[in-house]
């Protein structure tokens, strides 16, 4: 791989701030929650096929949305700094994601790219996935969620620069709506180098396979 030929200032240089602080309801009042929703479905919830689905669904949510209880700057904490002056870029691609559209609560699934230019520190590919884990798992739009795996990168690693692509099918459009299928949705942010050096996005979208290019506009592509 071509070295990367100068630095940049990152965009974001403030950590990604937390969502806010909500009241969150029991859990018995989310249980009732999921039996009002059933009544206006217009089944009964008392019939003995549906007398475990919502405790089920408050279980299955908790999973689905457990990014909320995660601070995705804590995870990036420990890094390394014995890389033998490695200077290259860093990528880890086909990181599979499953998170809910803020719009209509329905699943987006597909994949996320990262790349970094490390300056003097790298950290675990583990929590790389991780953190795709800790931004999946809240109510999303795939738009701030790249952005926000990008933004915390930077913010906590302070690389030369950072990379991040991701390709997601909505079920919002494929079993609602328009229903179409076979759609994937591709969205970039490109930090630092990636952004400033073509050669350097280049070389980023080669590595995970997207030799097409993406244009950058105000640092997203």
């Amino acid at each position: 791989m071509p070295r990367a030929l100068a630095s940049s200032v990152s965009l974001s240089e403030r950590r990604p701030e937390p969502p806010a602080a909500v009241q969150r309801p029991t859990r018995e009042q989310a249980i009732e929650a999921i039996r009002t929703l059933i009544r206006w479905a217009g089944d009964d919830p008392s019939r003995e096929g549906l007398l475990g689905t919502p405790e089920r669904v408050v279980r299955s949510y908790r999973e689905f949305f457990s990014g909320y209880d995660e601070d995705p700057v804590a995870l990036l904490q420990r890094t390394f700094e014995e890389t033998d002056g490695y200077d290259e870029i860093v990528a880890l691609k086909d990181i599979r994601f499953e998170s809910h559209c803020e719009h209509h609560i329905a699943p987006i699934i597909g994949r996320v790219h990262i790349g970094y230019l490390p300056r003097n520190r790298v950290v675990g590919i583990s929590k790389l996935a991780r953190l795709v884990e800790v931004f999946a798992r809240r109510l999303q739009i795939q738009e701030k969620m790249t952005a926000e795996i990008a933004a915390c990168l930077d913010a906590v690693l302070k690389p030369h620069g950072v990379a991040v692509v991701t390709e997601g099918t909505h079920q919002c459009m494929t079993t609602r709506g328009v229903h179409k299928t076979g759609v994937t949705m591709v969205t970039s942010r490109m930090l630092g180098v990636f952004r400033d050096h073509a050669e350097t996005r280049q070389e980023f979208l080669s590595a995970i396979g997207m030799r097409g290019g993406i244009s950058v506009v105000n640092g997203a592509g």
